[in-house]
């Protein structure tokens, strides 16, 4: 029988939508949890943010095994993207609609594979105004969401590998393998930039994160039948 508030490491593949962002996984596992166990609190938390929009892994700590969040934040992470040349949104991805398109006819597949390769290894990164990161106090997202100007300054980090999965132009699916703080949103946005176009994000799943991979993860809208089954 597990035990939740000595302390869990539960992975989720999260599903896709608006109503699906991170928080609201997190508060969802907390209540079924709850609701099971016949507590009014449980401390529940996640190791590592997904947009609305993106899809895949979530690893939930529950009790004292949150101590382990930062542990787990700092694992690898691994991504596929699918990424339309040709036109930007204000988030870079579809959370917002296009508002700038750019000529694609110069692009072909044999670029796209030589501008991904300027992104593996160390770079900096701009992360995108539409993000958690803070400033001065508040959330990015908050105060671009207001219409404010948000200026971030770039972040290091590193990126193993980029594969071209698929090449459709004007819409190319890569998979990424990356370190902490990689936006695929950004990088979206600089590849777009580096083929002399623009570009945003049409769909992101998070395929790992260390060794948990999505096959290993728990659907969340199953999560009370599960917790049925799996703690007698």
């Amino acid at each position: 029988m597990r035990n939740f508030p000595e302390g869990e490491v539960l992975y989720f593949n999260k599903p896709y939508g608006r109503e699906w962002t991170s928080f609201k996984l997190v508060a969802k596992v907390r209540y079924h949890l709850c609701r099971h166990l016949g507590v009014k609190k449980l401390k529940v938390g996640h190791a590592g943010t997904l947009d609305p929009l993106a899809t895949g892994v979530m690893i939930v700590c529950t009790g004292k095994a949150t101590k382990r969040i930062e542990e787990f934040q700092q694992h690898t992470k691994e991504y596929v993207a699918t990424i339309r040349l040709g036109a930007t949104t204000p988030s870079y991805d579809l959370e917002h609609e296009i508002d700038a398109t750019y000529p694609t006819a110069h692009i072909t597949c044999r670029q796209v594979e030589e501008a991904l390769k300027r992104f593996v290894g160390e770079i900096e990164q701009i992360p995108p105004g539409f993000s958690a990161c803070m400033v001065n106090g508040e959330r990015a997202y908050d105060l671009a969401r207001k219409g404010q100007e948000v200026a971030l300054k770039p972040k290091l980090l590193v990126i193993d590998q980029i594969e071209l999965l698929a090449c459709n132009l004007p819409d190319i699916t890569i998979r990424v393998v990356c370190s902490k703080g990689t936006y695929i949103r950004a990088l979206a946005r600089d590849i777009g930039e580096a083929l002399d176009s623009g570009a945003h994000l049409t769909a992101l799943t998070r395929t790992r994160v260390g060794d948990v991979r999505i096959e290993d993860c728990l659907d969340p809208l199953q999560f009370k039948e599960w917790l049925e089954e799996n703690d007698k």
